[in-house]
């Protein structure tokens, strides 16, 4: 194949490389956008000038053969390079400007960040965020995320963290199913009243407690007491453990960010607020990204101001 043939697939060789991300012709079209009439033929041009076939379709997604695997692959590294070097330039101009992916879990980004960000895009109109949000978490490389916030305790060796704010885990109630069914006074008393929980893999859920304040001179971490905890409700999301808990179907464990606004107007009320949760959600959110030798300026600026957006938390103010 001559090289004039050759810088003609040059396209044709980019989409296949994030048809190998997204893994379905549908994603991928939308990921470029695109039509998915458009995607499958450039990768139909782009099989027919190679001479093998690159891609398996079934009728739910598409896998790679061994020689798109072999094309991708060397693809790969030469994009990336590409796509930092244009990066490089584009910061050259005095404003911060350009596409800035980022990746959340649902319920933060509906409660705190997707709020805040109209505040954001208006100080910087040259920018624009994509937003997913998703409890998955995500490959950034692989996906092609610039961006992740998370909820963690121990953000990932291979990335750059940025902190963004501390965050509590905090037990909460309406005031009228504490007047049905009373206050806890100590944690082995939630084992008496409906618990709104998370599944987890075992068959009995537990909350995790620690006395505030109390832990003993002489030992590196205070008593911790479990709870078997049951109920009529469980979600893996804390907003609709909220929401359950509002509408008086029992006590749930919360971040403080999903809580926050029910706190604030009296929905819900602390319980047991001389004990701390332990081991249930992480008590810090991080901003992290794939290392990489240029963070393009929209992304630097976007982080910038996450960290004084989300400086002082979720506190309750009165």
């Amino acid at each position: 194949m001559d090289d004039q043939k050759i810088e003609s697939l040059w396209i044709h060789l980019h989409w296949l490389t994030v048809l190998a991300q997204q893994g379905s012709f549908t994603a991928s079209a939308q990921r470029l956008g695109v039509s998915k009439a458009s995607m499958s033929q450039r990768i139909s041009e782009l099989e027919r000038a190679a001479g093998v076939p690159l891609v398996q379709r079934t009728t739910r997604s598409v896998r790679l053969t061994e020689a798109g695997q072999q094309l991708v692959d060397g693809m790969r590294e030469p994009f990336e390079r590409i796509a930092q070097s244009f990066s490089s330039v584009r910061d050259l101009a005095d404003v911060p400007a350009g596409r800035v992916r980022v990746t959340a879990p649902v319920a933060f980004a509906r409660q705190q960040l997707v709020p805040r960000i109209p505040e954001f895009l208006r100080a910087h109109p040259q920018i624009r965020i994509e937003l997913e949000l998703s409890d998955r978490l995500s490959s950034l490389a692989i996906e092609g995320f610039d961006l992740a916030i998370r909820h963690t305790a121990t953000p990932p060796d291979t990335h750059v963290a940025w902190p963004l704010c501390s965050t509590r885990t905090v037990l909460v109630a309406s005031r009228a199913y504490l007047r049905r069914r009373g206050t806890p006074q100590k944690p082995e008393d939630l084992a008496q009243h409906d618990c709104l929980h998370y599944p987890r893999a075992q068959d009995t859920p537990a909350w995790h407690f620690t006395a505030v304040g109390g832990r003993p001179r002489n030992r590196p971490e205070a008593p911790r007491v479990t709870v078997p905890v049951s109920g009529p409700f469980g979600a893996n999301n804390s907003e609709a453990l909220r929401d359950a808990a509002v509408a008086g179907l029992g006590i749930a464990l919360l971040p403080d960010f999903s809580a926050q606004s029910a706190l604030q107007s009296g929905k819900l009320v602390e319980v047991l607020d001389g004990w701390e949760s332990v081991g249930t959600f992480s008590h810090q959110i991080y901003a992290i990204r794939p290392y990489a030798s240029h963070v393009p300026r929209a992304v630097s600026a976007f982080v910038a101001w996450l960290r004084v957006a989300l400086a002082d938390g979720f506190a309750v103010r009165a």
